[in-house]
């Protein structure tokens, strides 16, 4: 079922949104929004998304009725900024539980994984004024009914419904995920939400390869800060502290 701007108004009653069918970017979108004084929880949707953004720099195209395509505008305090990611994707793992799922996991730092394989992604982009935080714009992405059978993403990548044997209303997913992040928002910058976070990374204790700017890490995923780096405890016994980097398993 296609979304419609009369749906997500009756459904989202109050928030304020923009419906597009078709658009490059919800972030790009929701960035001007921001800088032109947009209320906080305003969260722009597309159908169709022709170049979605992910971490460094990754586009990629959303088909039109396969996913759940948004970007939310937030005004965290800037001691809290690096909850948003955490946030993100914690409410997307407890959306999933709310429709029955059972292996749902966090790969560091903000990919949510259903039976192992990536179901969604999260990039928070924030806007400065000079030294002062504005806002942040929290992207997100969730497969729904997109079909890797006979992609390369078939072993990495799964979707809700194949997975659930479910079919699924973007416009109540939509709903789901909204009052999650509400809820959620409160606790931001709190340990509570760190904690909920932590709970479900399925990386601590094990042994990773791990490639960021300085190059290349092997070691343990030991643990995670309050900010959300992640230590790793390398083979020669340095305590490497990592704020961005693509993970693989195993040594």
């Amino acid at each position: 079922m296609s979304l419609t701007t009369p749906q997500l108004r009756q459904l989202l009653t109050s928030r304020p949104f923009h419906f597009f069918p078709r658009i490059d970017s919800t972030q790009n979108y929701a960035l001007q929004w921001l800088r032109d004084g947009a209320p906080s929880g305003a969260v722009v949707i597309a159908d169709e998304q022709l170049m979605g953004r992910g971490r460094h720099g990754r586009t990629w195209h959303t088909p039109p009725g396969v996913a759940l395509a948004i970007s939310i505008i937030l005004y965290p305090k800037v001691e809290a900024l690096s909850q948003v990611t955490m946030l993100g994707a914690l409410a997307i793992a407890e959306t999933l539980d709310g429709l029955g799922a059972t292996d749902i996991g966090i790969k560091w730092p903000n990919d949510v994984q259903l039976n192992g394989k990536k179901i969604s992604g999260v990039l928070p982009e924030a806007v400065w004024d000079g030294d002062q935080l504005r806002g942040v714009v929290l992207g997100m992405g969730i497969n729904v009914r997109v079909d890797f059978t006979d992609t390369e993403l078939e072993r990495t990548a799964i979707s809700i419904e194949p997975a659930l044997g479910i079919k699924i209303s973007r416009a109540e997913l939509l709903v789901a995920l909204l009052a999650h992040i509400d809820a959620l928002l409160i606790l931001l910058g709190t340990g509570e939400l760190y904690n909920r976070w932590k709970s479900r990374l399925n990386i601590l204790g094990e042994s990773i390869t791990m490639m960021d700017v300085n190059g290349l890490i092997k070691g343990t995923a030991e643990d995670v800060d309050p900010q959300g780096a992640l230590l790793i405890h390398a083979a020669d016994g340095t305590l490497h502290r990592v704020v961005a980097g693509d993970i693989a398993l195993g040594e």
